[in-house]
């Protein structure tokens, strides 16, 4: 898959990932609006809708960014 497959991918609520990724176990997924909350002592409030990444050390990294090769690379699939 490209990149514009890969997207419409986790619109549809499925997670991606790059077969060209070192990390053992990383994938992207979409994370929708009231499923993450930020609070600290200016309040509380609820994270709008953005890409999150499953880290190689099984941290969950909200606001993922693409690279130029990611945006460029054909080798996107579904994790399963």
């Amino acid at each position: 898959m490209n990149i514009g497959q890969a997207v419409q991918a986790l619109k549809l609520g499925s997670r991606v990932r790059r077969r060209g990724w070192n990390g053992k176990g990383m994938w992207l997924v979409l994370i929708r609006p009231g499923n993450a909350m930020h609070s600290s002592a200016a309040g509380r409030f609820c994270m709008q809708e953005c890409i999150g990444m499953k880290t190689a050390d099984g941290n969950m990294q909200p606001g993922w960014l693409a690279s130029q090769p990611d945006l460029l690379s054909d080798d996107w699939e579904v994790a399963e």
